[in-house]
């Protein structure tokens, strides 16, 4: 699979956000490669998103990142779980989408073994669960989607997209009703499936 180009990543970000579905997701390591369908993403918008870690232009070495060009990989530790994020919007607007859920597509046996479980359906239903099924780290923090071992390539487009609002940020004001979730309707995968608002 060869990665998508650079040029991808340079639309606005909950454009982005959008067509990062039904993209594959692989990451290649010394075990093996491991890829799934992107089913899940939230937007994050920068500055005036009070749910955003660069919310009020914070720029701190976690959040340095953000403020590269589209398509960087931003990664960070929550609750000891790495979460994986692509760098969107202009150089020096520190937005980001966060992958919350990709359906598994290679290396299951490998995916299975990392997770130490056996349930299809719990392997990747999660923006931590995902990271740790494909090897994902902080040592890809900084690295470009657009190469390996972590990128981004094409895969199949979505039938239909839900809209709702983000998950886990109840301590964001009126941010946390803005409807900047996005995944592919029906989907198995996909972390959660109510609040469902339209298309």
């Amino acid at each position: 699979m060869e990665p998508l180009p650079f040029e991808f990543f340079k639309k606005p970000t909950l454009d982005l956000a959008k067509e990062l579905l039904g993209c594959l997701l692989m990451k290649e390591t010394s075990e093996g490669v491991a890829s799934g369908y992107i089913v899940e993403t939230e937007a994050y918008m920068g500055p005036e998103d009070r749910a955003a870690h660069s919310y009020g232009n914070r720029r701190t070495k976690r959040t340095e990142i953000m403020f590269g060009e589209a398509g960087l990989v931003y990664t960070y530790v929550m609750h000891t779980h790495t979460l994986v994020n692509v760098v969107s919007g202009p150089l020096d607007k520190p937005e980001a989408i966060l992958i919350r859920a990709v359906e598994p597509v290679q290396g299951l046996e490998l995916m299975k073994e990392r997770r130490g479980i056996e349930n299809l359906k719990n392997l990747t239903n999660g923006p931590g669960k995902l990271t740790k099924a494909l090897g994902i780290t902080m040592e890809d923090y900084g690295h470009s989607f657009t190469h390996p071992p972590l990128y981004i390539a094409a895969g199949k487009s979505p039938e239909d997209i839900s809209v709702g609002p983000r998950i886990g940020i109840d301590n964001a004001g009126e941010a946390k009703d803005y409807p900047w979730r996005f995944w592919v309707t029906g989907n198995s995968f996909v972390s959660r499936h109510r609040k469902s608002n339209a298309k």
